[in-house]
């Protein structure tokens, strides 16, 4: 049951990305280019994401997730330099190409060796970024 409904909330996640069209490039960028053509059609899909999680957040703290096991317990508010950095790094990833791990994963579903690019240099930048946490004087792995 819970493979069933991994697979059924990933569709499902991955169908919400492409209709949104978080998955289209141009449409992100658009977003993020607030001094030019702006485009705020993705504040209605932050919102619509935002808005319900916070829904469900707040039912997290009552009891056992319903297919068993129990929720991890919350992070240590840490603000670091590995936050900072990861933080920057994220967003100039997603500024100058329009994807971010979801998407770009959603996105190899129809092709294109921009999006399988990213995707590949997403997977050498997390293979490494234990190795760059520990420089930066992060204990976490």
């Amino acid at each position: 049951m819970r493979l069933f409904l991994a697979f059924l909330a990933g569709g499902l996640f991955g169908g919400g990305l492409l209709i949104s069209g978080m998955t289209d490039t141009r449409k992100v960028q658009g977003w993020l280019d607030v001094f030019g053509a702006w485009d705020p059609t993705l504040a209605f899909v932050m919102g619509g994401a935002i808005i319900p999680m916070a829904v469900a957040w707040r039912f997290t703290r009552r009891g056992a997730p319903l297919v068993g096991g129990s929720f991890p317990a919350p992070p240590e508010p840490v603000f670091d330099r590995r936050l900072i950095v990861g933080s920057l790094l994220f967003g100039a990833g997603w500024g100058l190409a329009g994807l971010c791990p979801g998407p770009s994963i959603a996105s190899l579903s129809y092709g294109g060796i921009g999006g399988l690019v990213f995707f590949l240099a997403m997977l050498a930048g997390m293979a490494v970024a234990p190795a760059v946490g520990r420089a930066l004087g992060g204990t976490r792995a």
